[in-house]
Order: C-alpha cells, then sequence, then structure tokens
C-alpha cells in the first residue's frame, strides 16, 4: 500500500503542475476557454489527492476506502483533464467517451470519500 500512496502523491504533484500550465496556457492561448477545466479540475485534485493519502496508511480506520478514493479521483482526473486538454489543443480525443467516464469515475471517487468520513464517524460514536 506504501508504494500506491508514493504514486498517489507524485500524481499529486504533477496534477498541480499540469493544472497551473493549463491555467497559464487558458489565459494565453486563443480558443484555450476549455483548459479552465483542465486546471480547476487538476489543481483541486492535487489538492485532494494530497489530503486523502494520510487517512489511507495501514492501521487506519476505514484506509482501504480512502485509497480506493484517492485512486479514483487520481484516475478520473487524469481521463477527464486529458480528454478535454487534447480536444482543445490538437482536436483529437484520448478515446471516446474518456471525459465523460473520468468525470464519472470523479463522481465515485467522491461518493467513496463520503462512505469512508461515514463509516469512521459510525465507528467513532459506538
Amino acid at each position: 500500500m506504501n508504494k500506491a500512496l508514493g504514486v498517489l502523491n507524485a500524481c499529486a504533484g504533477l496534477f498541480g503542475a499540469c493544472g497551473v500550465a493549463a491555467a497559464a496556457a487558458a489565459a494565453h492561448l486563443p480558443g484555450g476557454e476549455h483548459l479552465n477545466a483542465v486546471a480547476l479540475i487538476l489543481l483541486a485534485h492535487a489538492a485532494a489527492l494530497l489530503a486523502l493519502t494520510p487517512r489511507a496508511r495501514p492501521g487506519e480506520p476505514v484506509a482501504r476506502l480512502w485509497l480506493a478514493s484517492a485512486v479514483a479521483l487520481a484516475v478520473g482526473a487524469a481521463l477527464f483533464s486529458s480528454d478535454v486538454a487534447l480536444l482543445t489543443l490538437r482536436g483529437a480525443r484520448l478515446f471516446p467517451m474518456a471525459a465523460p467516464t473520468g468525470g464519472t469515475i470523479l463522481i465515485l471517487g467522491w461518493l467513496v470519500a463520503f462512505l469512508a468520513g461515514m463509516t469512521g464517524l459510525s465507528r467513532r460514536y459506538r
């Protein structure tokens, strides 16, 4: 599990850097307005990954749920942002339905985070 957490933290750094680059490109490239969505998704989820990974450490209550949430957020953000960026910059898609698939995975990842939080609450107040 520690390798997975390291990969997720590395993804957070990459997402943050790419999010800033996407924001800059959106501000300077003609027709790059859609890159604002890419920047928002990447920057928000970079911070989310950094917040979720400490909860996914072995020995923590519901660690596997927190890990599943973080993995889903990383995969979903990568799919969504890659597809929108490619479409904006190159006029091509990552693969058909990549952005909607990534968005759906993001929603599921946040719902797993909700479930992990509620499970943690119910364990604390027993």
